[in-house]
């Protein structure tokens, strides 16, 4: 019997799985009505890493005297930082294109297409409206920036991270609100670009290694980042001389203004489930949670309709979950096994200095009662980090009373590369011991991995006696 599958949405999570549906032979129809890469490649990952890299070299020209360089004062042109992200995206989006339309069973329609039922989407082309039935529909439709009513404001200078990606200047000062992912992201890629950051943030990565969390802070500190923790913003309004913003302290109670001439909403970001129908069925989804899926095969309430990435109640906002999620759906509906573990999957913050998580913290192997061992490595006693002048941070591993790889918790330069090693450990279920047995290049930053490994027996080299 042959399939037909739509697609509604051509980021990460679409475009990954209308491919992969086409190498199993299944006829699929992706619509977007916007562009395809959706917030990953357009107004996430892919933006934001373009601006880090340039963050990077600010960064190195300003302390150009470490490296014996005489430079004087430099500064960024914010108009040339916008074309260069704006070339970088379109050669990627230019490239999605490519490889959707090299597929002659992906038919690709850019029109916004709506649920009429269960099965059927509704969609208008050329001015005529159009309607097809369907066997699966795979819901893609990301998520879009999630703004507390209290900071709702049509003040000219109030941004959202997309609001920020457009801008062509590089702001003067800048209050950023929130203290997770794209909270941190922007205040360290802005800060080195030049802005004078003001990051008020209840908590700083939630979710991370507590380690990881406090050692954040004296770091984003030695940048130059204002960091004031514990704090919600509580309202925006004009000043003389910028935005205000009214914070009150989590734990006391005391407020305090803040100015710059911006303001960065970076309070996350929610699931995209209105606009395209979902009322009309009979699937769960709420604006929170998204639509509700079973955790394991992304299926909604309705049988043979999915839903992926950051509009579903998993809850795990990531380009590359999403990605996998796509390709994991794929194969159900091929009648395949899926082959990606969807229980493991690698975090990673790209501030300045880097973060990067794979596995269970450390506060979560205690809740679980765990027997366990951490070992430490400093960034500090390798020898590739210190000829990056990079030698903050350090490896954390946490292995069961078996010796299997629990949690990996990388802080420092290039964590969210040397991180796959230690998800591709815990994924397959192996040993720590395996990364004893393989012979780590010298010099380069994965030694750290090999010497945090060593240290869980009391083995390594480059530390001192214990």
């Amino acid at each position: 019997m042959t399939k037909k599958v739509a697609i509604i949405g051509a980021g990460p999570g679409g475009y990954v799985a209308a491919i992969r549906l086409a190498q199993y032979n299944i006829d699929t129809t992706v619509f977007e009505y916007d562009t395809v890469g959706g917030t990953c490649l357009n107004r996430g990952c892919i933006p934001t890493k373009t601006y880090f890299k340039n963050a990077l070299l600010m960064h190195d020209l300003k302390h150009g005297s470490d490296y014996g360089l005489n430079l004087g004062d430099v500064s960024m042109d914010g108009g040339a930082l916008f074309d260069r992200k704006e070339k970088v995206v379109s050669t990627l989006v230019g490239g999605i294109q490519q490889l959707l339309s090299s597929y002659e069973n992906i038919r690709f329609l850019p029109v916004k297409a709506s649920f009429k039922d269960d099965y059927t989407l509704v969609w208008e082309e050329g001015g005529e409206a159009k309607e097809e039935t369907f066997d699966h529909i795979i819901i893609a439709t990301g998520s879009i920036p999630s703004v507390p009513k209290s900071l709702q404001s049509d003040l000219p200078g109030v941004l959202t991270s997309d609001d920020l990606l457009e801008l062509k200047e590089i702001p003067k000062s800048m209050v950023v609100i929130g203290g997770g992912v794209i909270g941190l992201e922007f205040s360290s890629i802005y800060n080195a670009l030049g802005t004078e950051i003001t990051l008020l943030a209840p908590t700083i990565l939630h979710g991370a290694d507590e380690e990881i969390s406090k050692r954040m802070i004296p770091i984003l500190k030695k940048e130059g980042i204002k960091v004031v923790k514990e704090i919600y913003g509580e309202s925006i309004s004009q000043g003389e001389e910028g935005l205000k913003v009214l914070g009150r302290y989590k734990k006391k109670d005391k407020t305090e203004e803040f100015e710059g001439q911006y303001v960065l909403i970076a309070s996350g970001r929610g699931p995209l489930v209105h606009g395209f129908g979902l009322e009309n069925t009979t699937i769960s989804f709420d604006e929170r949670r998204g639509v509700e899926v079973d955790p394991t095969t992304y299926e909604t309430a309705v049988k043979g309709v999915y839903a992926i990435g950051d509009v579903n109640s998993v809850g795990i906002q990531l380009a590359h979950v999403a990605s996998a999620q796509g390709e994991t759906v794929a194969a159900l509906i091929a009648g395949k096994k899926p082959e990606t573990h969807m229980d493991v999957w690698p975090a990673c913050v790209f501030t300045l200095t880097e973060v990067a998580q794979v596995g269970m913290t450390e506060q979560e192997v205690k809740e679980k009662g765990l027997a366990y061992r951490t070992s430490k490595f400093p960034f500090a006693a390798n020898g590739k980090a210190l000829s990056l002048n990079e030698s903050q941070g350090f490896v954390k591993l946490i292995e069961d009373e078996e010796g299997y790889l629990l949690g990996a918790h990388i802080l420092g330069p290039h964590a969210n590369d040397l991180i796959t090693e230690c998800a591709l450990v815990i994924a397959n279920k192996m040993k720590t011991d395996v990364l004893l047995s393989t012979i780590h290049a010298h010099p380069t930053l994965s030694e750290t991995v090999m010497e945090a490994a060593l240290d869980l027996r009391g083995e390594a080299i480059h530390v001192a006696k214990r």
